[in-house]
C-alpha cells in the first residue's frame, strides 16, 4: 500500500546548461510542491501505512529548509556561489544541478536516510520510501524511484555534500539533525499511546 504526504516551499535557482536561455542565466523561482510516497505490506497500531503526522518531524524540516532559500550546485561559478552565500542567510549548496529532476533525486537520498535511521515506535512495520515527486510547475514535474537516486549517472549524491547554511540549521525542530544524519544517530518516532488494544 502506498501513502503520499504534500508540501509547499518556495525556492530560487539557477538551472546551468539547460536548453532555456532565461533559466540557464537568469535567477527564477518557482512554487514547489514536493509529494512524499511511503509503502508498506503491514499497518501499524493505528492501522496506518506511517502516520502523517509523524511526518512533521525531520521529514518536513529537511523540505522546509527550502522554502525561501536559494539553491545553488557546487560546480557553479565561485563568485556567483559567494554572492548566494553574502546576499542570502537561507542558502543551500547541491553536488548536483537544482533541476526538478535532481530536487526529487536530493530529497529521496535525504529522506531514505532519515526513515533507515528512525526507530519505529507505534507497530510501523517495513515502511519504505516509495518515491519523490517535485512539481516545479502546475503542468511540470520530476518522480525519482529508489534507482534514480542512487544512480551515479545521474550525478553522485552523498548525503555530507548537501550542505545547508547556518539559517536553514537554526529553524529546525532540532538544529543538529543534519549533523546526527551525517553522524548515523538513530531518530525516535514518538509513542503514541494504544487506548484500544
Amino acid at each position: 500500500m502506498l501513502i503520499r504526504k504534500l508540501f509547499k516551499f518556495e525556492n530560487a535557482h539557477i538551472v546551468r546548461n539547460c536548453s532555456s536561455e532565461r533559466c540557464r542565466t537568469s535567477i527564477h523561482g518557482h512554487s514547489y510542491k514536493v509529494e512524499v510516497l511511503l509503502e508498506a505490506d503491514a499497518l501499524d497500531n493505528g492501522q496506518m501505512i506511517y502516520d502523517f503526522g509523524l511526518m512533521k518531524g525531520t521529514i518536513r524540516d529537511v523540505i522546509d529548509a527550502f522554502d525561501h532559500a536559494i539553491c545553488f550546485w557546487d560546480k557553479d561559478d565561485a563568485e556567483y556561489i559567494r554572492l548566494c552565500q553574502t546576499f542570502s542567510a537561507r542558502w543551500i549548496s547541491m553536488p548536483v544541478s537544482p533541476s526538478a529532476e535532481q530536487f526529487a533525486r536530493v530529497f529521496f537520498v535525504i529522506i531514505d536516510q532519515l526513515l533507515q535511521q528512525t526507530m519505529m515506535a507505534n507497530g510501523e512495520s517495513d515502511v519504505r520510501l516509495h518515491s519523490i515527486i517535485a512539481h516545479e510547475t502546475e503542468t511540470g514535474y520530476a518522480q525519482a524511484f529508489r534507482h534514480d537516486a542512487y544512480n551515479p549517472r545521474m550525478g553522485e549524491i552523498k548525503l555530507s555534500d548537501v550542505i545547508f547554511s547556518a539559517q536553514c540549521q537554526s529553524e529546525w525542530h532540532d538544529p543538529q539533525m543534519y549533523e546526527k544524519l551525517l553522524a548515523g544517530a538513530q531518530f525516535q518516532n514518538p509513542v503514541i499511546p494504544q487506548q484500544i488494544k
